[in-house]
């Protein structure tokens, strides 16, 4: 998948007005996520992301930083310059999901891993396309 691809998909799925806010959602929760594992996960996770997707994902790889999904959407929150819970849950499911059927099965099973099972609720609560 290409990035363009990708950031269709997530516009798609998030029902996103344009390709700039679903490009805006990408970059922020790729680079939360990209704190949030540890190790050499991201740098795997990042190795079949296409294009730039990668570099938001290792942008704070070094920090790794552990914070329940609570957490994770807060700080995407932030990263989107003050978006509600609501709307940063929104964003994290359609990227996280994407992510799960762009990433080898493997991959994304070594990325749950790291994460507590509440994550998995990011990926459920999509509404049927």
């Amino acid at each position: 998948m290409r990035y363009d691809e990708f950031v269709a998909e997530v516009r798609d799925r998030g029902q996103y007005l344009d390709q700039d806010q679903a490009e805006r959602a990408v970059k922020a929760v790729l680079t939360v996520l990209g704190e949030r594992l540890v190790g050499g996960e991201p740098k795997d996770l990042a190795g079949q992301l296409p294009g730039d997707l990668s570099e938001f994902l290792l942008k704070r790889a070094d920090q790794e930083e552990s914070y329940g999904v609570d957490g994770f959407i807060d700080r995407v929150a932030e990263e989107l310059s003050g978006a509600t819970a609501e709307t940063a849950r929104q964003d994290a499911t359609a990227v996280l999901t994407t992510l799960a059927e762009t990433v080898t099965a493997g991959e994304f099973t070594d990325v749950l891993a790291q994460l507590p099972r509440e994550y998995t609720d990011l990926l459920d609560s999509m509404p049927d396309a």
